[in-house]
């Protein structure tokens, strides 16, 4: 009896300890992530459609799959080898997959970044939600819902 009393302590203990970490993390990494503007220097993201295609990505680049359903192999192997990755997400389902993968970012439209970006808020994701925008203007946009970053078109090549 007292074993199961203590196991049980040990499990709450030991979450409240990755919670803490959780915690501490999001308040060290609170700005916005902006990638592909003219006056700040980023990585940018490369398309990859293949487990080959990762040995061309360079040091300042991200793989950037899509979609999810057609990359899932590709991500498995990016989480088992911890590569850094995003994948092109349009949906609440896409997004709790994308980062059970351990995926770093979720890129998505502007209108299914602000749906996401709560759920992602509420179960703790690892991963960063980042709206694909077209001009600075949606940046305050994105700003007003809390989302994670924002790329530019210009930081994603084929």
């Amino acid at each position: 009896m007292w074993s199961l009393c203590h196991t049980q302590r040990e499990y709450i203990f030991q979450r409240q300890i990755l919670l803490f970490k959780r915690v501490f993390a999001i308040l060290e990494e609170k700005n916005m992530l902006i990638f592909g503007h003219p006056w700040i220097k980023s990585a940018t993201f490369k398309k990859i459609f293949s487990l080959e295609a990762l040995e061309d990505i360079k040091d300042n680049q991200i793989a950037l799959m899509e979609p999810l359903s057609d990359s899932a192999k590709i991500a498995q192997y990016c989480q088992e080898n911890e590569i850094e990755y995003a994948i092109s997400i349009s949906s609440i389902k896409e997004a709790i997959l994308a980062n059970a993968l351990r995926c770093s970012y979720l890129i998505a439209q502007p209108e299914d970044a602000i749906e996401i970006q709560p759920i992602a808020q509420e179960y703790l994701f690892d991963s960063k939600v980042v709206a694909l925008i077209e001009n600075e203007k949606d940046i305050e946009k994105m700003a007003r819902h809390s989302i994670d970053g924002v790329v530019f078109n210009e930081a994603i090549t084929a």
